[in-house]
Protein backbone atom coordinates (compact mmCIF):
# COMPACT_ATOMS: atom_id res chain seq x y z
CA UNK A 1 0.00 0.00 0.00
CA UNK A 2 1.14 3.51 -0.66
CA UNK A 3 1.86 6.02 2.06
CA UNK A 4 -1.40 7.92 1.48
CA UNK A 5 -3.36 4.68 1.81
CA UNK A 6 -1.54 3.88 5.08
CA UNK A 7 -2.39 7.34 6.42
CA UNK A 8 -6.07 6.99 5.54
CA UNK A 9 -6.13 3.44 6.88
CA UNK A 10 -4.39 4.62 10.05
CA UNK A 11 -6.88 7.45 10.55
CA UNK A 12 -9.75 4.99 10.44
CA UNK A 13 -7.92 2.46 12.63
CA UNK A 14 -7.08 5.16 15.19
CA UNK A 15 -10.70 6.30 15.36
CA UNK A 16 -11.94 2.73 15.87
CA UNK A 17 -9.24 2.05 18.50
CA UNK A 18 -10.29 5.19 20.36
CA UNK A 19 -13.93 4.06 20.25
CA UNK A 20 -12.93 0.64 21.63
CA UNK A 21 -10.74 2.18 24.35
CA UNK A 22 -12.52 5.34 25.49
CA UNK A 23 -10.84 7.57 27.98
CA UNK A 24 -9.23 10.91 28.49
CA UNK A 25 -5.98 10.96 26.56
CA UNK A 26 -3.73 14.01 26.43
CA UNK A 27 -3.25 15.30 22.91
CA UNK A 28 -6.77 14.72 21.64
CA UNK A 29 -7.43 13.99 17.99
CA UNK A 30 -3.87 14.68 16.83
CA UNK A 31 -2.45 11.99 19.10
CA UNK A 32 -5.23 9.61 18.02
CA UNK A 33 -4.34 10.18 14.37
CA UNK A 34 -0.63 9.59 14.96
CA UNK A 35 -1.30 6.49 17.08
CA UNK A 36 -3.64 5.15 14.41
CA UNK A 37 -1.12 5.59 11.61
CA UNK A 38 1.74 4.15 13.64
CA UNK A 39 -0.52 1.36 14.87
CA UNK A 40 -1.39 0.36 11.32
CA UNK A 41 2.29 0.17 10.43
CA UNK A 42 3.35 -1.59 13.65
CA UNK A 43 0.43 -4.01 13.43
CA UNK A 44 1.42 -4.84 9.86
CA UNK A 45 5.01 -5.54 10.83
CA UNK A 46 3.99 -7.69 13.80
CA UNK A 47 1.46 -9.68 11.75
CA UNK A 48 4.02 -10.30 9.02
CA UNK A 49 6.69 -11.30 11.55
CA UNK A 50 4.31 -13.73 13.25
CA UNK A 51 3.48 -15.36 9.91
CA UNK A 52 -0.06 -14.09 9.46
CA UNK A 53 0.88 -12.92 5.99
CA UNK A 54 1.54 -9.50 4.58
CA UNK A 55 -0.88 -6.68 5.15
CA UNK A 56 -2.05 -5.77 1.69
CA UNK A 57 -4.76 -3.40 0.64
CA UNK A 58 -7.99 -2.39 2.26
CA UNK A 59 -9.47 -5.66 3.45
CA UNK A 60 -10.91 -6.97 6.70
CA UNK A 61 -7.74 -8.76 7.79
CA UNK A 62 -5.60 -5.70 7.26
CA UNK A 63 -8.12 -3.54 9.07
CA UNK A 64 -8.20 -5.84 12.10
CA UNK A 65 -4.39 -5.87 12.24
CA UNK A 66 -4.27 -2.07 11.98
CA UNK A 67 -6.86 -1.62 14.75
CA UNK A 68 -5.08 -4.10 17.02
CA UNK A 69 -1.79 -2.29 16.42
CA UNK A 70 -3.45 1.04 17.23
CA UNK A 71 -4.98 -0.40 20.41
CA UNK A 72 -1.57 -1.72 21.46
CA UNK A 73 0.08 1.66 20.89
CA UNK A 74 -2.77 3.50 22.63
CA UNK A 75 -2.41 1.23 25.66
CA UNK A 76 1.38 1.73 25.70
CA UNK A 77 0.86 5.50 25.40
CA UNK A 78 -1.52 5.50 28.36
CA UNK A 79 0.90 3.42 30.46
CA UNK A 80 3.79 5.76 29.62
CA UNK A 81 1.74 8.91 30.35
CA UNK A 82 0.46 7.58 33.67
CA UNK A 83 3.97 7.38 35.10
Amino acid sequence: MGIIAWIIFGLIAGAVAKLLMPGDDPGGIIVTIVIGILGAVVGGFIATALGFGAVSGFNLGSFVVAVLGAILLLWLYRVAKSR
